[in-house]
């Protein structure tokens, strides 16, 4: 299946409630965790490509770490969410672009020109087409440039059962509404219950989850019921796949807990075919 919009989450719509609480730590927080894994908080003179900018924080951190950014996303409403922000923080810049696309369309991919990072951060998993949005993604990366690519970890049985679930939220508005009432409760009880056994303040798990990437733990839990398409990988697959590309692993941070994405950053190698 590719990207039938009956059956695709809004993800946009998400971003727009997520820009309404972004807040200079969060932004902080993502510079921290982006440069941390490319090992560098310094992107003068190079070029960022942001493969499905989502609520355009990762692309905005980018262009204050000094890159020329590329922005595009298949979702209009993520796109207009990035373009909020690129209005917000760096108007009228002419090193920031912000385009409609899809990670699917070779041409369009072709077109964009060559690299010295392509970000694709839980974004290929819900094309539908997994494998060819990975081999996308890396077509525009130029020798010696960096891939950094995160995807939803596949845990088998467990993954299948989720991928159910998340059809089901997106089937309609009967599906949102009875996943919703089944699994937010779930989410905050299992959380609730965790903090307890470690003697931790429960309201610590919603203020601190900006720490990662400066995300929102809400909006976080509504991607994730509601992510779909959903095509998880095992990490072997992906660094096995990229190695045949040309491209050498540099980094890889595996979930911290099973259902999550692991992060890959590599290194190309060779010259793209």
């Amino acid at each position: 299946m590719t990207e039938k919009e009956q059956e695709r989450f809004p993800f946009g719509e998400n971003w727009k409630n997520f820009l309404n609480i972004l807040s200079d730590e969060h932004i902080l927080e993502a510079e921290k965790a982006l440069g941390n894994f490319l090992g560098t908080s310094d992107l003068s003179g190079k070029r960022f490509l942001d493969i499905g900018s989502g609520s355009g924080l990762h692309s905005l951190v980018a262009r204050k770490m000094g890159a020329e950014v590329l922005s595009f996303d298949y979702d209009l409403q993520s796109v207009e969410c990035t373009k909020e922000l690129k209005k917000r923080y760096f108007t009228n810049d002419i090193l920031w672009r912000i385009e409609q696309g899809s990670i699917l369309d070779r041409e369009y991919m072709d077109g964009l020109g060559s690299f010295d990072i392509s970000y694709a951060w839980g974004v290929l998993h819900h094309t539908g087409v997994l494998w060819q949005a990975l081999y996308n993604a890396q077509r525009p990366v130029r020798e010696n440039g960096l891939l950094f690519v995160a995807i939803y970890n596949d845990q088998g049985l467990i993954s299948a059962i989720w991928q159910i679930v998340k059809r089901i939220y997106c089937s309609g508005w009967l599906g949102r509404i009875f996943m919703s009432v089944l699994f937010y409760p779930i989410f905050f009880l299992s959380g609730l219950l965790m903090d307890i056994v470690r003697l931790r303040n429960p309201a610590d798990r919603y203020r601190d989850h900006k720490k990662y990437r400066g995300m929102s733990l809400t909006h976080d839990w509504r991607d994730w019921l509601g992510g779909y398409p959903f095509e998880p990988a095992e990490p072997a697959r992906i660094i096995s796949f990229y190695k045949n590309l040309g491209f050498e692993l540099m980094q890889f941070q595996p979930t911290g807990h099973g259902f999550g994405n692991n992060q890959f950053l590599f290194r190309r190698t060779n010259q793209p075919s």
